[in-house]
């Protein structure tokens, strides 16, 4: 199984619309959505499923990449881990699964998958971690296949 965790790219703060569910993206944040909507559609098999946190930055960082996504509810700002690797079905699903959702879910996602002490990993603004689970002589691996930032590509 392959997960892609996908940061929503900039959004506006909270102060000028009251209701973090409501942030939309900056102009920054929607040519970050575009450039990293650009190479991942590029890497993405066909049948990869999309989900995305139904929160409205997230909801736009998602239609940058011009595919079907669903929103779930379970990935909401602030959701748990557990949440989020129930609704990809971490790791027994089949295929590549991508995740539009929020800081620190993602990183604390990353970390707990990869073993890591720390509680979360920095995921930056509109970056994209991508880990692939396997099996080798009986032991269950997460692995790193790239991080990408929209910055350097």
């Amino acid at each position: 199984m392959d997960l892609i965790l996908w940061r929503h790219a900039e959004a506006i703060e909270l102060d000028l619309v009251g209701d973090d569910m409501l942030r939309s993206l900056t102009g920054k944040g929607e040519k970050q959505a575009a450039r990293m909507a650009a190479w991942l559609d590029r890497q993405l098999p066909e049948g990869a499923k999309i989900w995305a946190s139904p929160a409205l930055r997230t909801e736009q960082t998602a239609k940058s990449l011009q595919r079907k996504f669903k929103t779930h509810a379970s990935l909401a700002p602030l959701c748990g881990v557990d949440d989020l690797l129930g609704v990809v079905q971490w790791p027994h699903a089949k295929g590549c699964v991508v995740v539009v959702g929020h800081q620190p879910t993602l990183g604390q996602t990353i970390s707990r998958l990869l073993g890591l002490n720390e509680s979360e990993c920095a995921v930056k603004k509109g970056a994209l971690w991508w880990l692939r689970y396997r099996e080798r002589d009986g032991v269950g691996q997460t692995v790193v296949v790239t991080v990408q930032s929209p910055e350097v590509l």
